[in-house]
């Protein structure tokens, strides 16, 4: 104890690792007070129930695929955070796909001795809409495509017609400028195009 007293007055950084190390072992103890779910979660949302195996289940059925061979499944292992193809009684996995309804997109699994019914997981994803379509209203930034579905093929002609314009006028000025510079004329302030 004296060692480490004197070490204090010698680093004060080493001091502070020493006084955590002493306060991760009172943390250990403290464990067994915390909360059995989290309080971050909504009410019955059956997240701490669900433990390390997952909410939907040991593993989930993630999709199907025709081969040459016949249909191949995709098995999740929500555990081991890992994915499987197999094909029907399919051996050296730790679950036997042994039966598929085509109807419903479900198996049925032999798992650690248990019989399981699986059902394709549905994807989380959301559809945009269609490509062509305006935006929805009350969307803050959204901008509508040129050659949309309100616009008439004469505006766009004049739409670009005045680009065109534009870009050969600053063309103009740049060559001007340069101009200037080589026979030692001071620039002009750019104009500012007209609105």
């Amino acid at each position: 104890m004296g060692n480490i007293m004197g070490m204090r007055r010698k680093t004060p950084a080493l001091c502070a690792v020493v006084s955590a190390l002493a306060a991760m072992g009172l943390a250990g103890a403290l464990r067994a007070d915390l909360a059995p779910a989290s309080p971050f979660m909504p009410p019955n949302s059956g997240a701490a129930a669900a433990g390390a195996a997952g909410a939907a289940g040991p593993i989930e059925l993630r999709g199907l695929m025709p081969t040459a061979d016949g249909v191949a499944y995709c098995i999740y292992d929500t555990a081991k955070k890992k994915s499987v193809w197999v094909g029907l009684n399919e051996t050296g996995h730790d679950f036997v796909v042994r039966s598929s309804d085509a109807g419903s997109d479900s198996v049925k699994v032999d798992y650690q001795g248990k019989s399981l019914r699986l059902t394709l997981k549905a994807p989380k994803v959301a559809s945009a809409g269609p490509a062509g379509a305006p935006p929805p209203p009350g969307v803050p930034g959204a901008i509508a495509a040129p050659g949309g579905p309100n616009q008439n093929p004469g505006d766009e002609q004049r739409r670009l017609d005045a680009v065109a314009q534009e870009v050969r006028r600053r063309r103009q000025e740049r060559e001007k400028a340069a101009q200037d510079a080589q026979n030692g004329q001071p620039a002009p302030a750019p104009a500012q195009p007209a609105r």
